[in-house]
């Protein structure tokens, strides 16, 4: 039942962030990174409910969530400058030594949506924000399902 919960708690948020690409918000880099972990964790939950899979399985859930919740936190950094984002994602520094098509080349070739901004933000808090914390929430209730099934075993 807990492994249920955490699977559709994954499958939601995924949902969740389709629903924002629907309506306009195009995702970054790492926010197409954050979707895969959840993916994986919706696959794994179907595929204990389904095949009935020994308990240790619940801790691949439990690190696909926290490698999203990890990314999430990092995410969430880059959004506020704490620390650098990933090249491909994030402004860089313009150089007063470029010349004018250099300078094209480098605006043509930098990111549609950057990572170190916050295209949606209510309260202070973010889409990559509202991610680590849920998925830190989801890693405890898989960690919960494998110890719960550990106890009835």
């Amino acid at each position: 039942m807990l492994i249920g919960y955490a699977a559709a708690g994954s499958a939601f948020v995924l949902a969740g962030a389709l629903m924002f690409q629907a309506i306009g918000y195009a995702p970054c880099h790492l926010c197409i990174w954050q979707r895969w972990p959840h993916l994986a964790a919706i696959v794994i939950g179907l595929a204990i409910l389904a095949f009935r899979l020994p308990a240790w399985t619940a801790l691949l859930g439990m690190l696909a969530a926290l490698t999203t919740s990890g990314l999430g936190f990092y995410h969430s950094g880059v959004e506020r400058h704490i620390f650098a984002g990933p090249s491909d994602c994030t402004s860089g520094a313009v150089s007063s030594t470029l010349s004018a098509a250099d300078l094209m080349a480098q605006i043509n070739a930098a990111p549609l949506v950057r990572c170190d901004e916050i295209p949606w933000e209510m309260f202070g808090i973010t889409m990559a924000n509202l991610n680590a914390i849920g998925s830190l929430v989801l890693a405890g209730i898989w960690l919960w399902a494998f110890l719960k099934s550990r106890r009835s075993a």
